[in-house]
């Protein structure tokens, strides 16, 4: 029988979160080489006794505190390079992650650090990554824009109850850009499905009180939230 090489897998994690009105992602500042103290996106190998999801679920769960159940969670490619991987052949299946803003990440157990980076310093190299994460930053985050054109997850960034305001401005973080603030308005409440008017109202963000909604039932969107 042919011999076959010995691969190994890993899983990494794409973290999104809008923060001080800017979309981030999660680093870690790595504790042990390769690239020791290079930031790279949270992840790690794939136990033997785990299948992929189980492996993303874990190390979401070891960097951000937090289940799949209360996240958007999906997987996004896979990576293959022959020399990505300084310590062998190394495929690993990136996976995204959009949630809600959270407090400062704590480093797990075989990291030095970890913190909230600006997605735009990311990928304007102010940060230099290990490995071939900013590739998958960049696809990570470009896969977060389209969606959110013919997806509702532009809540999953959101409270479980948001005004509107509050969504369009994930809209602009999310997008880098800014909408008028009628058209967005009456494009996601006569858009069916998208929103539920709660009975709530909120005056968190100052001036007169602001309805508050929920994602509703839809899945897709129609017509699309197409970006400018």
């Amino acid at each position: 029988m042919p011999s076959f090489p010995t691969y190994a897998v890993t899983v990494d994690l794409v973290v999104l979160t809008v923060r001080d009105g800017a979309l981030a992602a999660l680093l870690v500042r790595r504790a042990a080489a390769p690239y020791r103290g290079r930031w790279a996106l949270p992840g790690g190998f794939v136990l033997p006794d785990e299948d992929l999801a189980g492996a993303a679920a874990r190390e979401l769960a070891e960097e951000t505190g937090l289940v799949p159940d209360a996240v958007h969670l999906e997987q996004l490619r896979t990576y293959g390079a022959p020399k990505r991987d300084p310590r062998g052949r190394v495929v690993t299946v990136a996976y995204l992650a959009l949630l809600p803003d959270l407090p400062a990440p704590v480093a797990g157990t075989d990291a030095a650090a970890a913190r909230w980076w600006p997605v735009e310093g990311v990928l304007g190299e102010s940060v230099r990554l290990a490995f071939d994460h900013e590739r998958i930053v960049g696809d990570g985050v470009e896969r977060a824009r389209a969606k959110l054109e013919y997806t509702p997850l532009g809540a999953a960034f959101c409270p479980a109850e948001f005004t509107i305001a509050e969504l369009r401005q994930i809209y602009e973080a999310v997008w880098g850009t800014t909408l008028d603030p009628r058209n967005f308005h009456r494009k996601v409440t006569g858009t069916p499905g998208f929103v539920v008017e709660t009975a709530g109202s909120t005056t968190r963000n100052g001036g007169r009180p602001a309805r508050l909604y929920r994602r509703g039932e839809a899945t897709l969107l129609h017509p699309a939230m197409l970006r400018p």
